[in-house]
Formats: structure tokens, C-alpha cells, sequence
């Protein structure tokens, strides 16, 4: 379902914003639309659909900072939505599946900028679905870090705290703590 590129548009862009959990990535995400709120421009937001845990609609940062959107089951049908806006702002990018990655290329060969937020990696420290090809796409990446809760160093690995089970639990705090490196793999 690859889209031609539109003539006549400007050119769109991917910048892929990345990070462990608690680095920060709604939040930059959310900062980045509200400039493009103040710019005047049109954009659309959009989530996996899955992403329940602080809202149904909403984008909401741990800090409780919310931006509206709509989810969606099949990264297809942002293409579907998308239409007549500048900026297409997509988080936890890394719940989709590999379409995504066709959308948001697909969005940026049609004149839009799109700014996407997911973890780059899973619980076990392994590439998190789509979002290696996405960074590998991306013309602006941006890597966020957290402290690690051991030891007060940079934090770039997401530990799960009840072990084993699906790649995707859905959690927060309870569930997942930012680590460095050595305190992640020392357990």
C-alpha cells in the first residue's frame, strides 16, 4: 500500500525520539506538537490502540502532561486519517507492527514531518519490533536517557521487575525501573 509522493509538496521528514522507559519520550513528544500548536500548523496524533494505561485516547507522559489522540488498531489506517495536516506525531511506536514503518515513510515522502516516540529496546535489552528500522529511516533521532534507581548513573535499559512472560506487559513503576548497564545485567 506504498503511496507515490505528492508533487508540489515540501518535504517531510522522520525524527524518531527513543529511549528506555521514564527517559522522557512522551514528554518530548508532547513539547515538540505543542510547538507545533503554536506554530499554527495542522497535525494529527496517534497511538496503538493497546496503550491503555493512562487514558484511551489521550498521549499522557509520567509526569501527567496529555496531548489528545487517536488510537489505532493498524498503523494503515493513520494513513487513512492523516490528511491535510503538516505533522503527524505517533507514540510507542514500538507496539506496531512493521507497517509503521511503510506509514511513516509513506507520511514523509507526502510533504509531512513526523515525529515518532517508542522504546528502542525490550525488557530483555533486545531491538524493540519496528523501531530499529524506524531509527534506521529517521533523519533526526533523538536518544533519551533516565537514572538508573541502583545507582544514580545514566539509565538506557528498561528492567521488568516480575521476570519472564511476554515481550509486551503494559506497566509503569510497579512493573519497570530505568538501570544503567551494569545494574540492568547484574539483575
Amino acid at each position: 500500500m506504498f503511496i507515490e509522493p505528492f508533487s508540489g509538496r515540501k518535504k517531510g521528514w522522520i525524527e524518531v525520539v527513543s529511549g528506555c522507559m521514564f527517559s522522557g519520550k512522551t514528554e518530548e513528544l508532547i513539547r515538540r506538537l505543542k510547538r507545533v500548536q503554536i506554530a499554527g500548523l495542522a497535525a494529527e496524533i496517534f497511538k496503538p490502540a493497546v496503550d491503555i494505561r493512562y487514558h484511551p485516547e489521550d498521549i499522557v507522559s509520567h509526569d501527567s502532561s496529555r496531548v489528545r489522540s487517536t488510537p489505532v488498531d493498524n498503523p494503515y489506517n493513520i494513513l487513512l486519517m492523516a490528511t491535510d495536516v503538516s505533522v503527524v506525531g505517533i507514540d510507542e511506536a514500538q507496539f506496531f507492527d512493521m507497517g509503521i514503518v511503510e506509514v511513516v515513510e509513506t507520511l514523509a515522502l507526502n510533504g509531512i514531518r513526523v515525529i515518532v516516540a517508542g522504546l528502542d529496546m525490550d525488557y530483555l535489552g533486545k531491538p524493540f519490533g519496528p523501531m530499529p528500522a524506524l531509527l534506521a529511516k529517521a533523519e533526526y533521532i533523538t536518544k533519551l536517557h533516565a537514572i538508573c534507581v541502583k545507582c544514580g548513573e545514566i539509565a538506557n535499559y528498561s528492567y521488568r521487575i516480575p521476570k519472564g512472560g511476554e515481550q509486551v506487559l503494559l506497566g509503569e513503576k510497579n512493573i519497570y525501573e530505568p538501570r544503567c548497564r551494569n545494574c540492568f545485567f547484574k539483575g
